[in-house]
C-alpha cells in the first residue's frame, strides 16, 4: 500500500509538471531531499528523480512563466563554482570513479537553476519551504519519537543510499530544517494556537532526533544554531527558557554511552575517529598545495593517502565540507564555495535590512533571518561532515534569492504615491504578489 501511494504521488507530480513545471520543482525537491522511494520495497531502484526532472524540463520548454535565474550575486557564484568543477574534473586523479559524483552534483546544481527560473511568487516560496520542511521533518518527528521510545540507546539514521544516509548527515539536515520550521510557525496567526503548538512539538522532536543520532558534530551544530535562533527570537526570555529546559531535558534523558561519546569532543587527541579526520584534513591540504586543480571526486583511497597524508594507512573521508572541497577542487574551489555561502548570508541580511519597516513584507524578513540561522547550523556542523553537495543547503540560496527579488520588485511601496513608474514594472509586481 505504501509503495502504491508513493508511486501515485510521484506520477502525479510528474504529470502536473508538464503543465505547471513549478510543481515539478516541488516534486524534485521532495524526491532529492527525502528520497521517499528509498522507504519502499519495490521502487528504490526506479529512476524517479530522472522522471521528475525530465517532466519538469519539458514543462520548462513549454511554459511562458519563466525568468532568467541570475537574480542575485549568490546565483552567479554558484554558476562560477559549477564551471570550476567542470574545469577540475579532467584533472581528477581517478577520472572514471569521479564521473558518477560529478554528474550527480551537476544535476543537483542545474535543478537549482531551474528552480530559480520557475519559482516567482510568494506562494511558490512558501510551497518550497513546506516541501523542505516536510521532507526532513518526517525523519525528524519520526526519529524524535524513536529516540524517546528507545531511551536514546540507538542511533537515528537516514534513508539508504542517499546523501543523508549516515547518522551524522541526517542530524545536520534536521538542524538546518529546524529554523525553517520556526519560519513557518511565525507565519501562523496568533489565534492558531494548536498549529503553533504542533510546530513547537515538531521542532523539539527534530532536535531530539538530531541528538539521538549520537553525532558529536551535530551537537556542536545544534548548539550554534540554537544560540543564533535565540538571538533572532522576538521573545528572548520565553524562547530562552524553552531552549534551556529542552536542552537540559534531552541531555539528562540520553544514556551514559551518549554522554561518554560527547565528552570525547574535548579529548580528540585520544579519539581514533577524530584523529583520522585530522589526518584526512592534512591529506586534503597537502593535495591541494601540490595540485592546483585538486584531486577530483572520490580521492579517499590508500594510494592518495600514501602520497599526501601524515599517516598513509589511516584512510578516511574528508568529514568536512571545507576540506572536502579543498581536496577535490583546490584552493580556488574552496574560495568559490566560501564566497557562495557568504553571498547567501548577505542576501539574508539584505532581506532583514530592507523589510524592517514594511509590515506587508514581514514574512520576507522572517525567512531571511531563519535562512541565516539555518546557514549557521550548516557551516558549523559541516566542518565535521562531508556534505558539500547536498541539495538542502543550496535550497537556502533559492529561498533567499527568490525572496530578495520579490522584495526588490516592490521597491515602489517605500516610494511616494506619485513617484513615476518605469515601463510595466508595476504590473509585474502586482502579478508576483499572487
Amino acid at each position: 500500500m505504501r509503495d502504491i501511494l508513493i508511486l501515485l504521488l510521484i506520477l502525479g507530480f510528474a504529470l502536473a509538471a508538464l503543465r505547471r513545471p513549478w510543481i515539478g520543482v516541488m516534486g524534485w525537491t521532495w524526491i532529492s531531499i527525502m528520497n521517499p522511494h528509498r522507504l519502499t520495497w519495490r521502487l528504490e531502484d526506479l529512476p524517479v528523480a530522472a522522471l521528475m526532472a525530465g517532466c519538469t524540463l519539458i514543462g520548462l520548454t513549454l511554459t511562458r512563466e519563466k525568468r532568467q535565474p541570475f537574480i542575485s550575486p549568490s546565483v552567479a557564484v554558484l554558476l562560477m563554482f559549477m564551471i570550476w568543477m567542470c574545469i577540475t574534473y579532467p584533472f581528477s586523479i581517478f577520472e572514471d570513479k569521479s564521473w558518477e559524483m560529478f554528474t550527480r552534483v551537476m544535476k543537483i546544481d542545474f535543478m537549482i537553476l531551474v528552480a530559480l527560473m520557475l519559482l516567482r511568487t510568494r506562494a511558490h516560496i512558501q510551497w518550497l519551504t513546506w516541501a523542505i520542511v516536510f521532507s526532513i521533518g518526517f525523519f525528524g518527528v519520526k526519529g524524535g519519537l524513536f529516540t524517546i521510545a528507545t531511551g536514546g540507546n540507538f542511533r537515528v539514521w537516514g534513508p539508504a543510499e542517499s546523501f543523508i544516509e549516515g547518522n551524522n548527515e541526517i542530524a545536520l539536515a534536521m538542524i538546518i530544517t529546524i529554523p525553517l520550521m520556526r519560519y513557518l510557525q511565525l507565519q501562523l496567526a496568533p489565534d492558531k494556537k494548536w498549529q503553533r503548538h504542533a510546530f513547537t512539538l515538531a521542532m523539539l522532536l527534530t532536535a531530539a532526533a538530531a541528538v539521538g543520532s549520537h553525532s558529536r558534530g551535530a551537537l556542536l551544530a545544534i548548539a550554534a544554531m540554537s544560540g543564533f535562533l535565540w538571538l533572532r527570537s522576538p521573545n528572548k526570555l520565553a524562547g530562552g527558557i524553552v531552549m534551556v529546559v529542552a536542552a537540559v531535558g534531552l541531555v539528562a534523558f540520553m544514556p551514559e554511552q551518549w554522554s561518554s561519546r560527547m565528552h570525547t569532543i574535548g579529548e580528540y587527541q585520544q579519539d581514533a575517529s577524530a584523529m583520522g579526520r585530522i589526518n584526512a584534513w592534512w591529506m586534503a591540504w597537502n593535495l591541494a598545495s601540490d595540485r592546483f586543480f585538486g584531486g577530483g571526486f572520490q580521492i579517499y583511497s590508500l594510494i592518495v593517502f600514501q602520497q599526501y597524508a601524515p599517516d598513509p594507512t589511516d584512510v578516511h573521508a574528508a568529514h568536512s565540507i571545507y576540506f572536502q572541497v579543498l581536496g577535490e577542487h583546490g584552493f580556488v574551489g574552496l574560495f568559490l564555495f566560501l564566497l557562495l555561502w557568504f553571498m547567501v548570508w548577505r542576501d539574508g541580511a539584505w532581506l532583514r535590512k530592507h523589510t524592517q519597516d514594511l509590515p506587508e513584507a514581514r514574512w520576507a524578513r522572517d525567512l531571511g533571518s531563519m535562512c541565516q540561522v539555518a546557514l549557521v547550523g550548516y557551516l558549523v556542523g559541516g566542518a565535521f561532515l562531508s556534505l558539500a553537495y547536498f541539495d538542502l543547503p543550496y535550497n537556502l540560496l533559492v529561498l533567499t534569492a527568490l525572496t530578495r527579488r520579490w522584495v526588490a520588485e516592490r521597491a515602489w511601496l517605500t516610494e511616494p504615491a506619485d513617484a513615476p513608474l518605469i515601463g510595466n514594472r508595476s504590473a509585474k509586481r502586482v502579478e508576483a504578489a499572487t
